[in-house]
């Protein structure tokens, strides 16, 4: 595990330098892609151009993977990215700043945002699974470097309920460990965040009793210490002593980490646990066509399943007043869902690829971009 997190922390430190990255495509490939020629027979394309997109900073890391990868072979294509979080990116889209997106939460129907999407975008909207990872619970305690919580435990933590180390609670899920008699600090996100609302969903959906907050995207309690993006929770778990906090398991670096209650077992992350949940979860019902947002089984019971995870999509408009556009999203995306893409963006953020079966599906929604 130590491995696949120092190799994480790497394309972070490197995507950190590369959120202008020159991308670009062969859109006249055989389908398997969307997006022609992905760098294995070194020929390059003949696309030029720029497409901007800005959202979840779950995916910065994944995001530097994509673009190196599609470099190679599209020298005169620049997509700029800015992992300015999922809330905010959601908003560039929906104001028609971007060409694409990224977001950890997909677009609310009861907040009206999935309408405000659909009549920026004159139509169908796209929202494609790209990047499946596990949420770490990560911490800095001196002596210890793993702990079991189970979820009420965990819930308690969050909600300043329970703020020591060595509360019984914490104990009796760790009977070997040595807990310190030292206050915990529990470290949250300060922006709108998909990661902050995939966490506060699991929370509320195994805990009700110890979560009484509503699902959002903002953090609902205070009296922890706030940060700016996943790199910032991070770095403030990192600086503190006796902290604890969520983030994208690609940055949890080396921290301390948490093996999650389920079931009858105590589960540790991985992208094969994450990659469970979305196994056992079901598409939500009554969206677009090109809409495929899924309704997560947090509460699942099923035996090696890491049920803290996200699901951070892709999103775009079927339909782009540009050709040009729209050729630059179809072929950048089109190498996003592809078997090399989701193995570049696994060997190096640790995601879980997705399926064929589920890449295929999702190809419908990226051939479907067009122009008007």
């Amino acid at each position: 595990m130590r491995n696949w997190r120092a190799q994480s922390a790497a394309i972070v430190a490197v995507s950190a330098l590369a959120l202008v990255t020159a991308c670009s495509s062969d859109n006249e490939g055989n389908g398997d892609t969307g997006g022609g020629d992905t760098g294995g027979n070194g020929e390059t394309s003949e696309l030029s151009g720029t497409i901007a997109g800005a959202g979840a900073s779950s995916q910065e890391a994944a995001m530097g993977a994509w673009m190196a990868g599609f470099n190679a072979v599209n020298p005169d294509v620049t997509v700029d990215y800015e992992p300015s979080g999922s809330g905010a990116g959601r908003e560039q889209f929906i104001a028609g700043g971007t060409d694409f997106g990224g977001t950890d939460a997909y677009f609310h129907d009861e907040e009206g945002e999935l309408a405000a999407a659909t009549e920026r975008c004159a139509g169908d909207v796209v929202e494609i699974p790209v990047y499946v990872s596990p949420i770490a619970l990560a911490f800095n305690l001196e002596g210890v470097d793993s702990l079991n919580l189970s979820p009420s435990t965990i819930a308690q933590i969050f909600n300043q309920q329970i703020t020591t180390w060595n509360d019984e609670a914490i104990a009796a899920d760790n009977p070997d460990v040595e807990l310190p008699d030292s206050a915990i600090t529990v470290v949250n996100r300060s922006d709108p965040s998909g990661t902050t609302e995939n966490f506060v969903e699991y929370l509320a959906a195994v805990a009700p009793d110890d979560w009484p907050h509503e699902v959002s995207d903002e953090w609902p309690v205070s009296g922890g210490e706030a940060a700016q993006g996943t790199s910032g929770v991070s770095a403030a778990i990192s600086g503190g002593d006796g902290t604890i906090g969520y983030m994208d398991a690609s940055q949890a670096t080396e921290l301390g980490t948490v093996s999650v209650g389920v079931g009858e077992e105590f589960v540790s992350y991985s992208p094969e646990a994450a990659a469970a949940v979305l196994a056992v979860s079901e598409r939500v019902e009554g969206r677009g066509q090109y809409d495929f947002a899924y309704d997560l089984a947090r509460d699942t019971t099923e035996a090696g399943t890491y049920p803290i995870v996200l699901v951070s999509y892709a999103m775009a408009c079927a339909t782009y007043d540009d050709a040009a556009k729209a050729e630059l999203v179809q072929a950048f995306l089109g190498y996003i869902i592809s078997e090399e893409g989701q193995q570049a963006a696994a060997t190096e953020a640790g995601s879980a690829p997705l399926s064929e079966e589920l890449r295929t599906e999702f190809q419908a929604a990226v051939d479907a971009i067009s122009a008007a």
